[in-house]
């Protein structure tokens, strides 16, 4: 019956471990992940494809969701010119 017990508990961590995994990545996550990145290509193999994106003019941004806000990177031709963060309480005003 100990064994039993035993390998339920542990399937229900791993179950509860696995879930947690597929959460969203927090904006330090993101931002250290792509803290080399300089280019267009260097920052979609770093992160994959945005959430979203926008144009303005010829700048481009693009917005990775986190589970603490977003992060936003701008790019001009194929350059990452700015990375910023915003806090998911300012994204709703």
């Amino acid at each position: 019956m100990t064994a039993i017990r035993n390998i339920l508990t542990v399937l229900a961590l791993t179950g509860m471990l696995a879930l947690s995994a597929c959460g969203k990545p927090s904006k330090a996550d993101i931002v250290s992940k792509a803290e080399d990145a300089s280019t267009r290509t260097e920052l979609e193999a770093a992160l994959g494809k945005p959430d979203s994106v926008s144009k303005f003019g010829f700048v481009e941004t693009w917005t990775y969701e986190a589970e603490d806000g977003t992060v936003k990177f701008d790019l001009t031709g194929d350059s990452v010119v700015l990375k910023r963060t915003g806090n998911a309480a300012d994204e709703e005003k």
